[in-house]
């Protein structure tokens, strides 16, 4: 798995993808979760802005509802960027901070692992909090602002729509030399995403659970193209790849020269709805990132891989527990260790 991988929308990009069209097409639903496990910090709570802006989560919607349907796109690339933020300094939107004009020490959205995140994520909180600030001048925070947008966009494309705990403060630095070792890659191991995750406070089960936010989303050919042509240097193909697969990707993604800008779903079988197919695909040897593919090879997390791939409901439910828990990732509290931002890509 890789949250790194989320993102550019070419316009060239799906012919040879749907060579896979004889693949069965797994079907999505709706669904309400409440959730009610994870360690979460006391500060956050559902009602957070009860008295102090009570439409919020409403205001929010108004905006991620109109930019899911002018650019699709915006909803992988928005859970990625909610993602990566957690990852990297905590749930603090250290992530929309721009890198200051002159400066040496470029911010978090500027690290080579970010240079992918799409605008249309940037834009769609921008948007929202431009909104919020108009009806409720400095209350809400940007990382309040993230999490609820991204819990929208995993609903709008056809997810749970589960309640955001709110309280977030914003944080004070956003470093791009803290990325590269907070970030899941396209590569790692299974062992090294544990580790990863543990360090988080995440468990094995959250790995595998958060991973299927790959059931939506695309990943660009220089993530997966050593997989296509010279795995682990062997000069051969992934055995663990499809034929049928290969063959498409094969397409799109010469070993040299290809465009750079073409890009292929995580999900060859749903690539815009939100279900547990991501699941099913790894099983049958349809992953797109080797991370991906191990999870249904590792006997650890194999056994979960099959469970949720029989279970979409069970999967939605665990997903918004695991989303629950992570939006806790390193909160920040108060003006000692935060701030509440006007701008969400400017420090006050």
């Amino acid at each position: 798995m890789s949250f790194s991988c989320y993102p550019l929308f070419s316009a060239a990009l799906f012919f040879e993808f749907f060579l896979l069209s004889f693949l069965a097409l797994l079907p999505s639903s709706d669904c309400l979760v409440n959730v009610t496990r994870g360690r979460i910090p006391r500060e956050l709570s559902v009602n957070f802005y009860a008295k102090s802006c009570p439409q919020v989560d409403q205001i929010v919607a108004s905006v991620t509802s109109e930019q899911f349907r002018e650019a699709p796109v915006s909803a992988p690339a928005t859970i990625r960027l909610f993602f990566h933020d957690c990852f990297v300094e905590g749930c603090d939107a250290s992530i929309l901070i721009s890198t200051r004009q002159g400066s040496k020490d470029l911010a978090e959205r500027d690290a080579l692992d970010n240079k992918e995140l799409a605008v249309e994520a940037f834009e769609s909180i921008n948007k929202a909090k431009a909104l919020v600030e108009s009806k409720c001048p400095g209350v809400v925070s940007c990382a309040d602002i993230l999490a609820i947008a991204a819990r929208d966009f995993v609903h709008l494309t056809g997810g749970p729509y589960y309640q955001v705990k709110k309280g977030r403060w914003d944080g004070k630095f956003s470093m791009a030399s803290r990325v590269p070792s907070n970030i899941p890659h396209s590569n790692s191991t299974v062992n090294e995403l544990l580790r990863l995750f543990s360090s988080k406070g995440l468990t094995l089960e959250d790995l595998v659970v958060l991973s299927g936010a790959h059931t939506i989303g695309f990943s660009h050919c220089k993530h997966f193209v050593d997989r296509l042509y010279n795995y682990k240097g062997t000069k051969q193909p992934d055995p663990a790849i499809d034929p049928r697969l290969l063959k498409a990707l094969k397409m799109s993604c010469p070993q040299f020269g290809g465009n750079t800008d073409i890009v292929a779903p995580f999900d060859v079988t749903t690539p815009f709805s939100f279900d547990n197919a991501y699941y099913g695909n790894i099983e049958s040897k349809l992953g797109l990132l080797a991370s991906d593919q191990a999870l249904s090879l590792d006997p650890r997390t194999k056994p979960l891989v099959q469970a949720l791939a029989k279970d979409k409901q069970k999967f939605f439910l665990a997903f918004a527990a695991a989303m629950d828990k992570m939006g806790s990732i390193g909160v920040k509290k108060g003006p000692r260790h935060g701030e509440k931002r006007r701008d969400c890509s400017m420090h006050m």
